[in-house]
C-alpha cells in the first residue's frame, strides 16, 4: 500500500502546527509604462509568470499574469483564499489586507508585492502604488501595511532595491514593541488610549535582492526571477541548468525540449515528479544541515506554504547570486549557494535530462534516477564505519523522502532503525527531522515484512518521547501493535517490543486505556504471560499494570478473566525484573479508586496475602516495589488500617519484655520495662535485652515449627514467618529518627512485640484479619536491610500513624454489631471526599468488642456524613512538615504543601500515593532507548574494560602460579610478622582479598580495609546493620574480577558491598534477609561437661555473643550459589543470579549451624553444628534424603568444618576442645585425629599448604601441619616492647600465599609468613 503523502511530500512534524489561509496577490505592473527611476536595457527581462505583457493588450495582460501567479501559488497550497489586487490604490490594498486578516483570525496571511511596474521602495519605508486614474505614484507606508496584516504573516516583495522594505520593517516592529511598553507601563499615556498596534514578532519576509541591487535584466531570464524560483522552482532550475556552459555536455537539449519534459509534478513515477520529489528532498537537507534546529522547525516543518516558499528560496539564492543579485529573508538563514547537495541536484538533472531526447523521438522507457539508492548507501555508510562521536548525518531528511516511495522503503526503515538504535539522541535527531508523521502513515500498511521494522522504530521513538500516545491512538495506530502482539509466528523479541509501544499507549493516558481495553489488550497479555522470553513477560506485566491503572472496567474485564491469579505465577519467577513486574501489576490492581463491593474487597485480600509472600525475596527491587503496591492497599483501607496501627502503637506502649525463662546466666540479661512513661523514642538498649525476648523456650517451638512448612506455598504465609525475624533497617539513608512518627526503634519494637504478643493472642485486633497481616508485612519491610526499602516502608507506616494519631481517631466508633457489617473501606475518589457507601469488607466479630474497648471515644456530637473521616487538627501549618524531612535522597518529591488545599485528609492521601513510586517502568523503558545492535562492551576486544580484565586474569595466574610453587616447597615456620596495626573496632571477621594486597576486617557493624603490604588504612565504612546485631562473617564475590563483599550480620541480613578500598565511597549494591527467623541459641547444648568451657570461650570473646554462631555463610563463585544457615535448622540456598532462594535444606538438628564448606563439583555441604555433629549434604537429593552422613565424633561446639575442594578431598573438621578429625566423605568414621590446643576460639585451614592454625582464648596462636606438628607457637607481638598478643577473636588463612591474618580482643590486627627467603 503506498501512502499518499500531503501536498509538498512533506507533512509537519508533531507540536506547533500553522496554516497559511489566505494570500494577497498585488500587482504593481501598469504595462507598457516603465517606472521613471529604472533604465532597462535592450533587449531586456520580459516574462512575468512566463507571460509576455507585450503580446496581447495591457489590461488582458494583466489579468491573465494576475490569474497565472495564483495558480502558480494553487500548486503549493490550493485551500487558501486567494484574492488579486492588480495596480491598486492605497485603499484597495488596505480593504483587501484588513478583509483577509478578519477571515484569517489567528492564522497566517501571506502578502506578494510585485513592483516591476513602479518606483523603487524609499529609505523612510514606503512601497510604491497607483492613484485612480493611474496618473500618479502614490506611496504606502509599511507600517500602514503591517498595522492591516497584523501578525501571524509572510511577506514577499519581487522589486528592485527591495531589502530596503526588509529593513524598514524591522525598525517599524521596534517602534510598535516600545509603544506597547509604554501604553503597558503608563496607561495614562496618549499612546494607551490609542488602540494598540499589533506585535510584529511572527512576520516572515522574503525579497528579492539587497538595498542596493536591482533585479537582473537579463533577456533569457524572466522578469520576475525571483517569483519564479518561489513557485515554480523545477521550471525554472531546469532553464537555468540549459543557460550554464555545461549544459552543452549533454547533447540535443534546448530549451523547446524542456517544455515538453513528460509527467506531472506531484506523480513520482514519472521524470518531472521525480525531479520534484529529488528538489524537495535536496533542499530539504540543506536546510537541515545548514539551519539551526529551532529556525528549521519554525520554517520548515509548522507550514506546509511556508516550508515551500523557504526550500524553493534556496534555490532562488543559488540562481539569483550568478547574476550578482542577493535574496534576503527575516530570519536570516546562512549560505546555503555553495552547499555539496547542489551537486547531487545538477548530476540528477544531468540524468534526467540526457534521457529525454530518445524518450521524446523514440518513446523509450525512462530510467529511474539512482538518486535515493546512492543517498541510502551514504548513510549506510556513515552508519557502518563512522565513529561513536561524529556529526549527524547528511543524509537524514532524505531517508525520509525514501519512505514515500515502495521501492527503497524495506530498505530505508532498515537503515532507520540502525540509525536509532544509536541512541536518545539519535531519535531526538529523528522526530526533529519530522519522522513522526511518516511512521505514523505507515501503520496503515499491512506489509508484514514491515512489520518487525516499524515495531521496532516505534519502541525506539517511545523509548524516549512518549507523548505521541494521543497522536498514536487517533490514527488508530494501537491497533497495528495489538495484531502484533497476538501474532504468535512473531518473534518474541517483536511482541515484546510491540507490548511496550503499547504499554506507553495505555500509560495514564485514559483514551488509551479504552481503546486497548476495546482492542482485546486485556486477553493477549494473558496468554503471553508464560512465554519463554522474560523481557516479554516483564512488560506484559507491566502493560498489564499500566491498563488497569485508575480505569475501572480495565479492572473488571481483568477480575471476569482472573487476570491476577495468572499474575501470581509470575511471583515466583526465576526473573527478578519480572517478578517485580508482577508485583507492580497486582499494586495497581488493587490500587484502583473506583468504589469497593464485597466482591472486590475479597480480591484485594487475596491478592494482598499472595503479595505478602514475596516478603523475603532476595531482590531489593522487588521488595521496594511491594512496598508501594501495599500501599495502594493502605490507601484503599484506611481506616481499617489507622484502626490496626492505633492497636499496635497502643500494644507497644503498654508491652512489657517478657523475663528470660530458663537462660543460664540472669546477671547477664536484664529484662526491660518499657513503660508509657519513658519516652518512646529511647534506642534499644544492647543486644541482650532483645535476645532475652525471645528465649522463651515455648516461643521458640512454637516459631520453629512455623518455620518448617516454609516452602509450602501460601499456608506458609503466617505471622510468625512474617515478624520474629529482628533484622533492622540501615539508617545510612534514612532520615533522623526523631523526624518520624514512628521513630525506626519503635517500629522495630512494634514489629517483634507483635509477634509475640499476637501469639499469646494478646493483640487486640484478631490477628487473622488482613489488615494486621498487612501490616506486620510493612513492619518487617521497614526493617529491611536495603536502606531504600526501609525507607519506602518507613513513609507508609508514618503515614497512617499520623492519620490514625494527629487526626485522633477513626471518624465513628462501631458498637460490635455495626463493625461487622460496615467499617467503612474508604475508598479514595479523584475528589478529596471520602465515599461512605459500598460494601466493606466483613472483619472477624471477635475483634468487635475489643475495638470498642481500647480505642478511647471521640465527642459524642456525630459528624455530617459527607464530611470526610478525617479532619485536621493543626492550624494553618503545613500538617506534615515535622514528619517527612526536606532532605530526602530518595524517591522524594517532597511533602505537598496541604495547608492551601482545605482538606487536609484529602492532601496526606495523595501526599502517600504521589510520593511512593519506585520509577521501575521508567527505569525498564531505558532498555529500548540504549543501543540493542552494539557489541556490549566486555565483548569489544579494544575497550578498557576488556583490557581491565584481561590484566587481572593475568595478575591472578602470576599469584596461583608463585604461591604453589611456595607451598609445594613446604612451609617450615609461620611466625614473620609483615604487618601489625589498631583497627579501629574489636576484629570478629577477617578475610584475605585472594589476588590483591587488601585484606577486610569486620568488628561489629563497620569493616575497615587495609592494605598488608604498604601497611596502610585504604577505607572504613559502616555496613548499617542495627546496633544490637554484629557481622558474623564475610566473603569477597567474584575475587578474580571485579570484587564485590558480602557481609552477613546474626540477624539474618546479607548485604553486597561494592567500590570499597579504593578512592571512591563504598555502595551498597543489594542487601536482602538471607535467613528469616534467626533463632538465638545457648553455645554447646551437646553435653553438659563441655557446655562450661563453651560458654567460657565465648563469654571470654565478647560479652554480646551470648547468641549462637551467629549467621555462616559459604560461597560458591562457579555457579553463584551462595549457601547460608545459622542460628537456624536450615541451611538455605540462594541464587544470586536469580536474587532468590533455591532450596532449603533441613540440618536435622536442635541445634544451629557453625560452619559450612561446599564443593560444587560433587554437590556436598558439610556442615559443623554447635552439637558437635558434622553433617554431609548431597544437595542434588530431596529435602528428606539428602542428609548422607553424620559425623558424631566431636563432644563440643565445631568451630570449622572444611571440605577440600579436590575429587577425593576429605573432610577436617575441629571443636572447641582443639580435636582435629579427618573424614572421608564416603566412610563412616574418622581416618586420624589430632589434639591441638584446648580452649579454642578460632581456627583456619590453608587450602593449599596443608597448614592450620589455632587460635585460643589462653592468647597464642599454634600453627601445625598435616601431620600434627607445631611448626610456629606466636605469643608475643614484635616490636612493641614484646607486648603479649589479646585473646584472639578471628583468624584466617590467605587462599594462597602462606599468610595467615589474627584478629585480637586487644583491637589489633596482624599478619604472619613464612621466612623471607622463602616468600
Amino acid at each position: 500500500m503506498e501512502p499518499k503523502p500531503p501536498r509538498d511530500e512533506r507533512p509537519p512534524a508533531v507540536g506547533q502546527k500553522m496554516k497559511t489561509v489566505s494570500v494577497a496577490l498585488v500587482l504593481c505592473l501598469n504595462v507598457g509604462v516603465d517606472p521613471p527611476d529604472v533604465v532597462k536595457t535592450s533587449p531586456c527581462a520580459r516574462l512575468e509568470c512566463w507571460i509576455d505583457p507585450l503580446s496581447m493588450s495591457p489590461q488582458k495582460a494583466l489579468e491573465t499574469i494576475g490569474a497565472n501567479l495564483q495558480k502558480q501559488y494553487e500548486n503549493w497550497q490550493p485551500r487558501a483564499r486567494y484574492k488579486q489586487s492588480l495596480d491598486p490604490t492605497v485603499d484597495e490594498v488596505k480593504k483587501l489586507c484588513t478583509s483577509l486578516r478578519r477571515n484569517a483570525k489567528e492564522e497566517r496571511v501571506l502578502f506578494h508585492y510585485n513592483g516591476h511596474g513602479v518606483p523603487r521602495p524609499t529609505v523612510n519605508g514606503e512601497i510604491w502604488v497607483f492613484n485612480k486614474n493611474y496618473t500618479q505614484y502614490i506611496p504606502l507606508s509599511i507600517y500602514d501595511l503591517q498595522t492591516w496584516m497584523g501578525s501571524p504573516s509572510i511577506f514577499v516583495y519581487d522589486c528592485s532595491n527591495a531589502g530596503i522594505i526588509v529593513k524598514s520593517f524591522k525598525q517599524f516592529a521596534l517602534q510598535r514593541e516600545q509603544e506597547l511598553e509604554v501604553a503597558a507601563i503608563n496607561p495614562s499615556h496618549p499612546l494607551a488610549q490609542m488602540p494598540l498596534p499589533p506585535s510584529m514578532k511572527n512576520c516572515i519576509q522574503l525579497a528579492a535582492c539587497e538595498a542596493s541591487e536591482l533585479l537582473p535584466m537579463n533577456p533569457d531570464l524572466p522578469a520576475d526571477l525571483f517569483t519564479s524560483c518561489l513557485t515554480t522552482p523545477i521550471k525554472i532550475a531546469l532553464r537555468w541548468f540549459c543557460m550554464q556552459k555545461s549544459a552543452k555536455l549533454v547533447p540535443g537539449v534546448t530549451l523547446d525540449l524542456i517544455e515538453k519534459i513528460p509527467g506531472r509534478l506531484n506523480d513520482r513515477r514519472t521524470p518531472l515528479g521525480e525531479l520534484n520529489w529529488i528538489f524537495t528532498a535536496i533542499t530539504d537537507t540543506i536546510a537541515w544541515n545548514v539551519l539551526p534546529r529551532d529556525l528549521f522547525q519554525k520554517l520548515f516543518r509548522q507550514d506546509l506554504l511556508v516550508a515551500s516558499l523557504f526550500r524553493n528560496f534556496l534555490l532562488a539564492e543559488r540562481i539569483m547570486r550568478s547574476y550578482n543579485c542577493t535574496p534576503v529573508s527575516s530570519p536570516r538563514l546562512p549560505p546555503t549557494y555553495m552547499h555539496a547537495m547542489w551537486q547531487a541536484w545538477d548530476l540528477a538533472v544531468d540524468i534526467c535530462l540526457s534521457q529525454l531526447p530518445t524518450i521524446i523521438e523514440e518513446g523509450t522507457a525512462f530510467r529511474h534516477s539512482p538518486f535515493f539508492a546512492e543517498q541510502l548507501t551514504a548513510f549506510q555508510v556513515w552508519l557502518t564505519m563512522g565513529v561513536e562521536n561524529r556529526n549527524p548525518p547528511e543524509q537524514l531528511p532524505i531517508v525520509l523522502q525514501v519512505l514515500l516511495s515502495q521501492v527503497h522503503r524495506l530498505r530505508a526503515l532498515d537503515l532507520l532503525g540502525r540509525f536509532l538504535d544509536l541512541g536518545p539522541w539519535a531519535v531526538s535527531l529523528a522526530l526533529s527531522v519530522g519522522i513522526f508523521p511518516y511512521v505514523l502513515k505507515l501503520l496503515q500498511s499491512s506489509a508484514r515484512e514491515l512489520r518487525p521494522l516499524l515495531v521496532f522504530i516505534w519502541a525506539k521513538i517511545l523509548a524516549v518521547d512518549s507523548s505521541c500516545q494521543a497522536d498514536l491512538v487517533k490514527d488508530n495506530g494501537h491497533k497495528y501493535f495489538l495484531s502484533v502482539l497476538a501474532d504468535n509466528y512473531m518473534p518474541a523479541e517483536h511482541r515484546t517490543m510491540a507490548v511496550f509501544i503499547l504499554a506507553v499507549i495505555v500509560n495514564s493516558y485514559n483514551t488509551g486505556q479504552e481503546a486497548c481495553l476495546q482492542g482485546n489488550l486485556i486477553a493477549n497479555c494473558l496468554e503471553q504471560l508464560s512465554d519463554p522470553h522474560p523481557l516479554l513477560r516483564q512488560w506484559v506485566a507491566i502493560c498489564l499494570g499500566r491498563i488497569w491503572q485508575n480505569f475501572d472496567p480495565a479492572r473488571w474485564c481483568g477480575v471476569r478473566d482472573s487476570a491476577h491469579e495468572k499474575l501470581y505465577t509470575l511471583l515466583s519467577d526465576p526473573i527478578p525484573e519480572v517478578r517485580c513486574a508482577a508485583v507492580f501489576a497486582l499494586g495497581t490492581f488493587v490500587g484502583n479508586s473506583a468504589e469497593r463491593t464485597d466482591h472486590s474487597t475479597t480480591i484485594d485480600h487475596n491478592v494482598a496475602m499472595m503479595l505478602a509472600q514475596l516478603i523475603n525475596d532476595g531482590s531489593p527491587v522487588v521488595r521496594k516495589e511491594l512496598v508501594v503496591a501495599l500501599s495502594h492497599l493502605v490507601v484503599q483501607y484506611e481506616s481499617n488500617f489507622c484502626t490496626v496501627a492505633l492497636q499496635f502503637i497502643e500494644e507497644e506502649k503498654n508491652y512489657t519484655v517478657p523475663s528470660p525463662a530458663n537462660t543460664a546466666e540472669p546477671g547477664n540479661l536484664t529484662p526491660v520495662r518499657d513503660s508509657p512513661a519513658i519516652p518512646r523514642l529511647r534506642s534499644v538498649n544492647s543486644y541482650t535485652n532483645i535476645r532475652a525476648v525471645t528465649t522463651a523456650r515455648n516461643l521458640n517451638k512454637s516459631l520453629q515449627n512455623l518455620n518448617l512448612n516454609e516452602e509450602g506455598g501460601p499456608a506458609a504465609f503466617s505471622p510468625g514467618n512474617l515478624s520474629t525475624s529482628s533484622s533492622a533497617s540501615s539508617t545510612l539513608g534514612s532520615p533522623d529518627n526523631d523526624e518520624y512518627i514512628l521513630s525506626f526503634e519503635t517500629i522495630d519494637k512494634m514489629r517483634r512485640v507483635s509477634s509475640y504478643s499476637s501469639l499469646n493472642s494478646l493483640i487486640g485486633v484478631s490477628f487473622n484479619s488482613v489488615y494486621t497481616q498487612i501490616w506486620r508485612v510493612l513492619l518487617h519491610l521497614a526493617a529491611d536491610p536495603f536502606p531504600e526499602v526501609s525507607d519506602l516502608a518507613m513513609k507508609v507506616l508514618n503515614s497512617i500513624a499520623y492519620k490514625a494519631t494527629v487526626n485522633a481517631r477513626p471518624q465513628r466508633i462501631l458498637d460490635s454489631g455495626s463493625l461487622t457489617q460496615s467499617a467503612p473501606a474508604s475508598p479514595t475518589s479523584k475528589g478529596t471526599h471520602i465515599h461512605q457507601a459500598g460494601g466493606s469488607p466483613p472483619m472477624p466479630s471477635t475483634s468487635s468488642s475489643s475495638l470498642t474497648n481500647d480505642v478511647p471515644k471521640p465527642p459524642a456530637r456525630e459528624p455530617p456524613a459527607a464530611r470526610p473521616p478525617y479532619t485536621p487538627t493543626l492550624g494553618g501549618q503545613a500538617p506534615h512538615s515535622h514528619q517527612f524531612p526536606r532532605t530526602r535522597k530518595m524517591f522524594d518529591k517532597g511533602p505537598e504543601q496541604a495547608a492551601d488545599d482545605g482538606d487536609e485528609a484529602g492532601a496526606h492521601r495523595n501526599y502517600i500515593s504521589a510520593a511512593l513510586q519506585t520509577g521501575l517502568c521508567d527505569w525498564s523503558a531505558k532498555y529500548f532507548a540504549q543501543p540493542v545492535m552494539k557489541i556490549p562492551e566486555e565483548h569489544d576486544l579494544e575497550s578498557q574494560v576488556r583490557m581491565e580484565r584481561q590484566w587481572r586474569f593475568l595478575r591472578n595466574a602470576r599469584v596461583r602460579r608463585h604461591s604453589r610453587s611456595i607451598t609445594q616447597r613446604g612451609v617450615s615456620r609461620l611466625d614473620d610478622q609483615i604487618f601489625i596495626n589498631r583497627n579501629p573496632g574489636v576484629p570478629s571477621v577477617v578475610k584475605f582479598h585472594p589476588f590483591n594486597t587488601c585484606i577486610a576486617v569486620a568488628d561489629k557493624d563497620s569493616i575497615c580495609f587495609w592494605d598488608w603490604e604498604k601497611g596502610e588504612r585504604l577505607d572504613y565504612f559502616y555496613n548499617g546493620n542495627p546496633r544490637y546485631t554484629r557481622i558474623t562473617s564475610m566473603e569477597y564475590l567474584n575475587g578474580h574480577d571485579c570484587s564485590l563483599l558480602l557481609t552477613a550480620t546474626d540477624d539474618g541480613a546479607l548485604r553486597i558491598w561494592k567500590n570499597f578500598a579504593d578512592q571512591k565511597n563504598p555502595e551498597m549494591v543489594t542487601a536482602w534477609q538471607g535467613l528469616s527467623d534467626m533463632l538465638p541459641t545457648t553455645r554447646g547444648q551437646a553435653s553438659t561437661s563441655t557446655h562450661s568451657l563453651a560458654r567460657r570461650v565465648s563469654i571470654y570473646l565478647d560479652r554480646s555473643k551470648q547468641g549462637g554462631a551467629g549467621m555462616v555463610v559459604d560461597w560458591e563463585q562457579e555457579t553463584g550459589l551462595l549457601m547460608t544457615s545459622g542460628d537456624v535448622r536450615v541451611i538455605r540456598i540462594w541464587d544470586t543470579d536469580r536474587e532468590m532462594k533455591v532450596q532449603d535444606i533441613p540440618t536435622g538438628a536442635d541445634s544451629c549451624v557453625t560452619s559450612l564448606s561446599c564443593d560444587s563439583q560433587r554437590s556436598l555441604i558439610v556442615a559443623g553444628l554447635g552439637d558437635g555433629s558434622v553433617r554431609v549434604f548431597d544437595r542434588r537429593m530431596g529435602p528428606n534424603d539428602c542428609r548422607v552422613m553424620t559425623y558424631r565424633e566431636h563432644g563440643a561446639w565445631v568451630v570449622k568444618a572444611h571440605l577440600q575442594k579436590e575429587t577425593d578431598g576429605c573432610i577436617i573438621s575441629v571443636s572447641v576442645n582443639g580435636d582435629v578429625r579427618f573424614f572421608e566423605p564416603r566412610t563412616p568414621d574418622s581416618v586420624n585425629v589430632l589434639q591441638t590446643v584446648k580452649g579454642l576460639t578460632a581456627l583456619d585451614i590453608h587450602p593449599q599448604a596443608n597448614l592450620f592454625a589455632c587460635g585460643s582464648m589462653n592468647q597464642f596462636i599454634a600453627v601445625y601441619n598435616a601431620s600434627g606438628d607445631v611448626i610456629s607457637n606466636i605469643k608475643y607481638y614484635d616490636g612493641f616492647m614484646g607486648q603479649r598478643i589479646g585473646a584472639i577473636s578471628c583468624l584466617a588463612f590467605h587462599p594462597h600465599w602462606p599468610h595467615l591474618a589474627v584478629g585480637s580482643n586487644d583491637y589489633y590486627m596482624s599478619i604472619y609468613s613464612a621466612e623471607k627467603r622463602l616468600r
